[in-house]
């Protein structure tokens, strides 16, 4: 069995407080743009198996993909193992949940290949044990999340609007992020809710000119590069651009498709991990 493992952009990440047991509870606008993973997972004899198309991304119980496959397993009681192909087209460590969508993929392909036919609920249950991104992957397209990323609010879709992406060289750590995060020096928050309602005008502008991402002020102290790369995107006729999830990626809203184009030009003669795609 196939599926599409759609990654994400997050058009407002919030920190609204942290938990005993040090998990930050957040609240952020999830948005499915037309960029995937594919995964696809066949029944073998035991065992978890990984192939990947990619050579850096590891094939052993450190892949999330692998991991979902164990939780299934145990969940459920399966003998069977599973051979799991990822066919990886989302750039790692970049703030676009490119291991969790692998991972809400395995979880929904197993749940239909030995049918066990568990609800989404319980699928999503599962997946933030695995990570924070992992129950909105499950279901997907624009979402309010809140929590530690398990309650989920569906929102109106914001389709078919344009995006650049562009990924600088490195990767980041979301753990790391967190953990030099401090929720005390926060001075002002994003208006998600406001979000929220110019998104259900469609109203791209300001929707565009009111993202806020909370973790940017860890990402940028350290990779001063992210910051140029907004601002040359908004040089090249972004609306405005903002860095995703945890970073580096950063992502920025077009009203034009000549203006996108001759960003995605720019950025690419510099960065090879430059996308121009839409929202879904």
């Amino acid at each position: 069995m196939r599926e599409k493992a759609y990654a994400k952009v997050n058009i407002t990440l919030d920190v609204v407080g942290k938990r005993e047991d040090g998990y930050h509870l957040l609240k952020m606008i999830m948005q499915n743009i037309d960029i995937y993973d594919v995964i696809t997972i066949e029944k073998i004899e035991s065992g978890i198996e990984i192939t990947c198309n990619k050579p850096y991304v590891p094939t052993d119980e450190r892949n999330l993909a692998y991991k979902a496959a164990k939780l299934f397993k145990d969940t459920f009681n399966i003998t069977s193992g599973v051979s799991i192909n990822i066919k990886k087209n989302i750039p790692v460590a970049a703030g676009l949940a490119g291991g969790s969508t692998d991972c809400a993929a395995v979880l929904k392909i197993m749940n239909k290949l030995f049918q066990v036919n568990a609800d989404n609920e319980k699928l999503m249950e599962l997946g933030v044990k695995l990570g924070a991104d992992v129950p909105y992957c499950i279901d997907g397209g624009t979402a309010l999340c809140e929590g530690i990323g398990e309650v989920l609010t569906t929102l109106k879709p914001f389709k078919n609007h344009i995006i650049v992406l562009v990924k600088p060289p490195f990767g980041v750590s979301t753990k790391e992020v967190y953990k030099n995060f401090d929720l005390g020096r926060v001075k002002n928050h994003p208006e998600t809710d406001k979000v929220i309602a110019y998104m259900n005008e469609d109203n791209l502008y300001e929707v565009a000119k009111n993202m806020k991402n909370l973790l940017e002020n860890v990402t940028l102290k350290k990779h001063k590069i992210i910051s140029s790369i907004k601002s040359e995107m908004e040089s090249l006729g972004a609306i405005k651009a903002m860095m995703s999830g945890s970073g580096p990626t950063v992502f920025a809203f077009f009203d034009d498709m000549m203006k996108a184009q001759r960003c995605y030009d720019e950025m690419k003669k510099k960065y090879n991990d430059t996308f121009i795609t839409r929202t879904v």
